[in-house]
C-alpha cells in the first residue's frame, strides 16, 4: 500500500491489477493491429519460455510435495522469469541481438496476462508456490478492517509536519 505498510488490501490489489490490465490492452492492440507482421514461431517462444522455465517446475514440485512445501529455488525461477527487470533485459538484447520486431509483445502480454487476468505477481517464500490465503494475512486482515481509523482518516489533526 505505501513504503511503510507493504501489504496490499482487497482494492488496492484490484486497483494495481487493473493498472496492469491497461498494459495488457495496450500490448494486445499493438500486437493484433500487426498481426500481418508477427513472426509467430519467436512470438510463441518468446510467450511460452517464461512459465517452461518460470513456472512450471515449481507447479511440478508443488503439487508432487505432501506438505506443499518447495525449495525457495522454484521460487527464485518464478521471480526472476516473471520480473519485468528480467523480461525487459532480454527485450533489450534481442533488439541489439536480432533487431526489434512485433513478436516482442509476447513478453508483456505474458507478464501483464498473469498480473491482470490472474492476479500473479512476484512469489514471496513466506506463501505457498500456489495461491492460498496464508492465515497471519487472513488474521492481518481481518484486524484491519475492525480497526479504528487513524486520525488523519478521521479528518484530525495530528501534529507538526514530520520532518
Amino acid at each position: 500500500m505505501d513504503a511503510r505498510n507493504l501489504f496490499e488490501t482487497p482494492v488496492t490489489y484490484r486497483l494495481i491489477r487493473l493498472e496492469y490490465g491497461l498494459g495488457l490492452v495496450v500490448s494486445a492492440v499493438l500486437f493484433f493491429a500487426h498481426l500481418d507482421e508477427v513472426r509467430w514461431l519467436p512470438a510463441v517462444g518468446l510467450f511460452a519460455y517464461i512459465d517452461l522455465i518460470g513456472y512450471i517446475p515449481g507447479a511440478i514440485a508443488h503439487r508432487r510435495s505432501p506438505d506443499k512445501r518447495i525449495s525457495k529455488v522454484y521460487f527464485l525461477l518464478y521471480n526472476v522469469m516473471h520480473s519485468l527487470v528480467t523480461q525487459g533485459l532480454v527485450v533489450l538484447a534481442w533488439i541489439w541481438l536480432w533487431g526489434a520486431e512485433w513478436a516482442l509483445l509476447a513478453v508483456p502480454i505474458h507478464l501483464f496476462g498473469d498480473r491482470a487476468l490472474f492476479g500473479n505477481f512476484l512469489k514471496p517464500f513466506a506463501v505457498n508456490f500456489e495461491p492460498e490465503a496464508h492465515p497471519a494475512y487472513v488474521g492481518l486482515l481481518d484486524r484491519f478492517h475492525h480497526a479504528e481509523q487513524p486520525p488523519a482518516a478521521r479528518g484530525e489533526v495530528t501534529g507538526a509536519p514530520a520532518r
